[in-house]
């Protein structure tokens, strides 16, 4: 699935979103990944002091974490890399 479309799905409310998908959606947005510690995989980006914390829980993301990613993208006004 591409980045606007996981996008499109999880601003419909969808809270089943793949792990993958989530991943390959944060590294659009300019993060990459700092660190993993156990199941926490640690994003970070150059333009925000906030971390992305995502785990990987049987091939999904937990919902608070899509939210909180979301909400970094709507304070920090990031947009998505071209052609994703």
């Amino acid at each position: 699935m591409n980045n606007k479309k996981t996008l499109s799905k999880i601003l419909h409310g969808n809270k089943n979103i793949r792990f993958n998908e989530m991943t390959s959606l944060v590294k659009a947005y300019g993060f990459y990944l700092s660190r993993v510690s156990g199941s926490h995989h640690i994003f970070i980006s150059r333009q925000v002091k906030e971390i992305v914390n995502i785990q990987n829980v049987g091939g999904k993301v937990k919902p608070y974490q899509v939210k909180q990613f979301l909400m970094l993208v709507e304070r920090y006004n990031l947009k998505m890399a071209e052609g994703d």
